[in-house]
């Protein structure tokens, strides 16, 4: 497939448009400044006049309780959420915007070797886990109530109740719906792993990802994703045996814990984590830098 060639037929889902979006832009950059300036504003030009329907159509709906609670249906889907944020349309959701908070805390806690990962909205209660080492670190209530706690309150103010789950533990089927591309960073590029269906329970799997070989554990409803690399040398780790959780090494016979990529063998290094959220039944990963 070359780079003009699109997918969203194919795909028909919110990632495959973005990756199309995306590929096109790379093309663009590389032009010179008056092609490229000519495209820019074409395109500003589409999206002004997308905006402005957009805002008409919503506002004729509006009139109409019947039409105002199927436009509130539809902007249940991904795509028409995600466009429509895009455009400032809609408000950014509950869940998007927990999400957001959760990122704005996730480098302090990266830089001690730890995640946070959303469990479940239900308001007016957000359930988080930590991950990695923020998970058995003796200051993890410290950083939970200074850190995570306070940036989703200040966020997300009808949030009155954050609870952080202990252990690792099955992520509620959509607790991470809304969560849109277009409103996220960088950071919130995500990329499909497949369904959680392809990955055995109690076991590991190995693929490359994103230019990145990874290894995913499956532990019931939830997924951990590592580097394919032992901390010690570097070695591939995909083949060692895997125990209560527990995978070996199979050239050094360093131990890691499936949950948190702890070292068991030697605490002070861990296997590389990356993001992992399902969402419905789809896996994603996002790959970190």
């Amino acid at each position: 497939m070359n780079a003009l060639e699109l997918t969203p037929t194919v795909r028909n889902n919110l990632a495959g448009f973005v990756s199309d979006i995306e590929r096109l832009e790379s093309i663009v950059a590389t032009w010179d400044d008056g092609p490229r300036s000519v495209v820019g504003a074409y395109k500003l030009a589409l999206e002004a006049l997308n905006a402005e329907a957009f805002r008409r159509l919503i506002r004729a709906l509006k009139v109409d309780p019947a039409a105002l609670a199927a436009m509130k249906t539809a902007a249940t889907d991904e795509v028409v959420y995600a466009v429509l944020r895009s455009y400032d349309v809609l408000k950014a959701s509950l869940n998007e915007r927990v999400e957001q908070a959760l990122e704005s805390v996730r480098p302090m806690l990266k830089s001690h070797g730890g995640d946070v990962e959303l469990v479940d909205v239900r308001p007016p209660t957000v359930e988080v886990r930590f991950k990695g080492a923020c998970d058995s670190c003796p200051a993890s209530t410290l950083t939970f109530h200074a850190g995570v706690k306070k940036a989703l309150q200040d966020v997300c103010p009808e949030i009155t109740d954050v609870v952080q789950v202990k252990g690792a533990g099955a992520v509620s089927e959509g607790a991470v719906r809304f969560i849109s591309p277009f409103a996220l960073n960088a950071e919130g590029n995500w990329i499909s792993a497949g369904t959680l269906s392809d990955f055995p329970d109690g076991a590991i799997r190995s693929m490359e990802l994103g230019g990145r070989k990874i290894i995913l554990s499956r532990n019931g409803a939830s997924l951990t994703c590592f580097e394919n690399a032992c901390a010690h040398l570097g070695f591939p780790i995909h083949d060692g045996e895997v125990k209560n959780g527990i995978i070996t090494c199979p050239y050094h016979g360093f131990r890691y814990d499936l949950a948190s990529g702890e070292c068991l063998t030697a605490p002070e290094v861990q296997l590389q984590p990356h993001a992992v959220r399902i969402v419905g039944s789809s896996v994603e990963i996002r790959i970190s830098a």
